[in-house]
This record gives C-alpha cells, sequence and structure tokens, in this order.
C-alpha cells in the first residue's frame, strides 16, 4: 500500500476528493486566518498604546520638601525591567504667538523624549545633546498650537513667547511634534491641551531650581510592566518615603485590554473551529460513499486473502491524504491571507505555531469534531463492520474466491 496507489484511489474518485480537500483547506484556512488576524491586531494595538506611552511611567513628588536629582533617576534606569529614565520640569503657564495667547504646558526634556514619552518630531528637530549643553532658548512646540495660531503645523523658525513668573522669554521653535503621543499629555486628561518643550537646563536656569519636578521612566516592553511599576514604587518608598512619592501609569489599563483582545480572539478562533468539525463530518461521509462505490472491490481483496486491517488501512490512508493535501492548502491560503493582512496594516506577520495549534485545538472535540485524521479513523470499526456484512451477504463474493483460487492453481502449475 504505497504512496503511487494512495494517490490513485484519491484520483479515481478526483472529483468527490476535491470537494473534501477543499472542506478540509476551508476549515485550516479559517483558523490560520482568525489566528493571525488575532496576532497582527494584537500587535498593531500594542504598537499604537506604545506610542501613546502606556510603557512609560511619571514619577512625580507627592509632599513638600521632597525633591528628585540625579541620583533617584540613576536609581530608577537601573531597575530590572526599566529601559531608561530622564528628568522633567513642568510648569502650566501662557504663551504668545503673533497675537494669540494660549495655555500652555511648559515641559523640561533631555535628548531622550523622543524614546521615552514618545515624541516625535513632524518638522524641524527635537532636542538633542548640545542645546542641553548651551541652554538656549529655544523650543519643541505642539502641532496643535502651530494650527490654532498660524493655520498651519510648520512654524520652523517663528518665535514663542512664554510667561515665566509674569515675565515673558522668548523662544525659538526648531521642531513641531506631533500631538496625542506624549504619555503625559494622556494622563493630564487633556486638561491642558497645548504642550512645549524646552531644555530642561533651560528651564532649571529660569525657575532657578536644581532639583527635577518629575521624572519619567521607560519600561521595558518585553517585560512584565506591573511588576516593574511595583520595583519603581518599592525604590522611591525607601529613598524617598512612603507615600511621598506619586506614580502614574496605564499599565493596568493596557492589560484589560489584552485581555479584552484575548477573549475576542479565541471566541473567533472557537467559531473558526466549527469549520474543522464540519470538515470532518465531510471526510466521514466522503469515506462511507467510497466503500459504497467499492463493494465488489472489497469483495475481490478479501477473497485474495486480504485482512480487514489492511483494507481499512487502506482507506486510513486515502482519508489522511486527503487531510495533509488539505491542510496544506488551507494552510498556503491562511498565511497568504496573512501576509496581505499584514502589508494592509502595516504590521509584520510572523506564523506562530504554537498560538496555531493552541487555536485549534478550541475546536469543538467529540465524534463530530476532532480534527479530520481523528474523525477518518474513529470510522475504522464501523467499515471493517460494513465489509464483513457486505462479504457475508454478497453471494458473488464465494464465485469471485473460487474462480481466482482456481487462477492460482493454474499459475501453480
Amino acid at each position: 500500500m504505497g504512496l503511487m496507489s494512495v494517490m490513485a484511489d484519491i484520483w479515481r474518485s478526483r472529483s468527490r476528493s476535491a470537494l473534501t480537500m477543499s472542506a478540509v483547506a476551508i476549515g485550516i484556512f479559517s483558523v490560520t486566518v482568525i489566528s493571525a488576524a488575532g496576532q497582527i491586531g494584537t500587535a498593531k494595538i500594542n504598537e499604537s498604546l506604545d506610542d501613546m506611552g502606556v510603557n512609560s511611567v511619571l514619577v512625580e513628588a507627592q509632599e513638600a520638601g521632597v525633591a528628585l536629582s540625579d541620583s533617584d533617576i540613576d536609581a530608577l534606569g537601573g531597575l530590572s525591567g526599566v529601559n531608561g529614565a530622564m528628568p522633567l520640569m513642568a510648569q502650566v503657564t501662557k504663551c504668545e504667538l503673533i497675537e494669540s495667547n494660549v495655555s500652555c504646558m511648559v515641559w523640561g526634556v533631555n535628548e531622550k523624549a523622543d524614546e521615552i514619552i514618545s515624541m516625535k518630531a513632524i518638522h524641524g528637530r527635537l532636542i538633542d545633546r548640545s542645546d542641553l549643553k548651551k541652554a538656549e532658548n529655544i523650543c519643541v512646540i505642539d502641532e496643535e498650537i502651530a494650527l490654532e495660531t498660524y493655520g498651519r503645523t510648520n512654524i520652523v523658525g517663528k518665535t514663542v513667547s512664554v510667561n515665566f513668573g509674569g515675565k515673558y522669554t522668548d523662544f525659538t521653535v526648531i521642531g513641531v511634534a506631533e500631538s496625542g503621543l506624549s504619555p503625559i499629555q494622556n494622563m493630564m486628561n487633556d486638561a491642558v491641551p497645548y504642550f512645549v518643550y524646552i531644555p530642561y537646563t533651560t528651564a532649571q536656569n529660569i525657575s532657578g531650581k536644581s532639583e527635577y519636578d518629575k521624572i519619567a521612566v521607560l519600561l521595558d516592553k518585553s517585560g512584565d510592566g506591573e511588576i516593574a511599576i511595583d520595583r519603581i514604587k518599592t525604590c522611591m518608598a525607601n529613598v524617598k518615603g512612603e507615600g511621598s512619592i506619586k506614580i502614574s501609569e496605564l499599565q493596568s489599563q493596557k492589560k484589560q485590554l489584552d485581555g479584552i483582545l484575548a477573549a475576542a480572539t479565541s471566541a473567533l478562533s472557537f467559531t473558526a473551529g466549527i469549520s474543522l468539525a464540519v470538515a470532518s463530518v465531510s471526510v466521514m461521509t466522503a469515506m462511507l460513499v467510497s466503500v459504497g462505490e467499492r463493494k465488489r472491490e472489497i469483495g475481490i481483496k478479501k477473497s485474495l486473502g486480504a485482512r480487514n486491517i489492511r483494507i481499512v488501512g487502506e482507506f486510513l490512508a486515502e482519508s489522511t491524504m486527503i487531510c495533509i493535501i488539505g491542510s496544506i492548502v488551507g494552510i498556503a491560503a491562511g498565511c497568504a491571507a496573512a501576509f496581505v493582512i499584514g502589508l494592509a496594516v502595516g504590521e509584520s506577520f510572523v506564523m506562530q505555531t504554537d498560538i496555531m495549534l493552541e487555536k485549534a485545538d478550541a475546536a469543538p472535540t467529540g465524534p463530530a469534531g476532532d480534527h479530520a485524521d481523528a474523525a477518518s479513523w474513529g470510522h475504522g470499526t464501523a467499515l471493517s463492520r460494513i465489509w464483513e456484512r457486505d462479504h457475508r451477504s454478497t453471494p458473488d463474493v464465494g464465485r469471485h474466491r473460487t474462480a481466482l483460487s482456481g487462477v492460482r492453481q493454474g499459475d501453480h502449475r
């Protein structure tokens, strides 16, 4: 019972075999596409959340007399699960552009602002290390301020006057940052719509402070954010005292959203798994029909001395090959569809076989719901009984046995 013999049996009833393979392929395709869509969607949403600063934590003093310094930044930056920390100076004030006077929040930042608080320049550039050393009056503004005042986003080179202690100081705009990405903006709940970023050294010179108002901490994306936040709280409690530091973060919201996404993907995968159950029924039906069509052939083989297990093995090999071919086609089509989906949303797709198998196992189980191969094996005993019944009830079988026996004896002579 070789591969060529199995393929010949499949080719003999190629129309029915093609339809059965199609049913298997559709079931595998559904599970593959839904699992891939869930993977791509989760990655895309997590990327968006990272851009919003979900992996950033804001540390600030909660009690009077508590100051944040370089030693605190070093301590936080050295914690496990933390990728970096940067100082922040903050002041709510007003700024003037041309003849418009708008409320804004001025943030003193360093060269790591693009990485730690998710700043992205859409025009010009961000603050770099040389700006910190010079402590010059330069700034990066929120694009919303530019739209509000100039009616366009690119106002690099223009002058912004910022009110510090009742006195306006002029700053030259070196860049315009994309709005809505900074975790600071998200944590402020839109209480202050416009942001202006200046070198923290400039903010310290203007305010006369040597300490920092806040510290922004970037968490490791690959680690457990909640554990890292607990380490931050413990570290600051040991250094500054219990209850003296306030921690602002969005990790709990991210965890809830991840749970919702996982539940939705599992529910969709379960629905897709129903198609696997339908495919298994299709394989069983095809095998039963095949047995009915090949009664005469079965009788001849049994008259030649073929054992039941060998005949059952032929049909099981045929059904297994149908399932294998259908599965290969379904996986290939599903991966191609997933690749197209990834290109459409700008997210790369890498097939994770452990996730695929987990989703496939979520399919309904039981006599009608196991995978196609298991379903065909489950009918082995039933097929054997049918063949035994046909063997006993078919009078031609005895004649075939006698005729074939005579042929064998003639051959021996």
